[in-house]
């Protein structure tokens, strides 16, 4: 069952994904067709995989649902180096900053659920 209480990893997984349809928007208003397909796909995913943990039938359910949004969250780690380190591509650092505080949040409430 689902718990509607203020969840810090959900809101923001949520607000990135916003912030990563935007970018990826802007990607193709530059022809940047390629990647901007791939941080989509990668970017939107962290949110629904927390949200999916969210509904998890067990601990184990709920700790595998995690490590899926920590797997697409180092994916899209991934893409966003890519296209900060090419140099035709636009980009801000803040997104970059962003998934990186996912990626630590994700880490340590996989590390506590593993321990409870």
């Amino acid at each position: 069952m689902r718990n509607d209480k203020e969840n810090i990893i959900v809101e923001k997984s949520f607000k990135f994904a916003l912030e990563i349809v935007l970018y990826c928007e802007f990607l193709e208003e530059n022809k940047k067709y390629v990647l901007s397909r791939q941080l989509l796909r990668a970017g939107t995913s962290i949110g629904a995989n927390v949200r999916e943990a969210q509904n998890a039938e067990s601990k184990v359910d709920f700790i595998h649902k995690l490590k899926l949004a920590a797997k697409e969250a180092d994916e899209t780690e991934y893409w966003l180096l890519i296209c900060k380190h090419t140099p035709t591509y636009p980009f801000d650092d803040k997104l970059l900053i962003y998934v990186q505080e996912l990626i630590k949040i994700l880490s340590k409430i996989i590390s506590s659920s593993k321990l409870n």
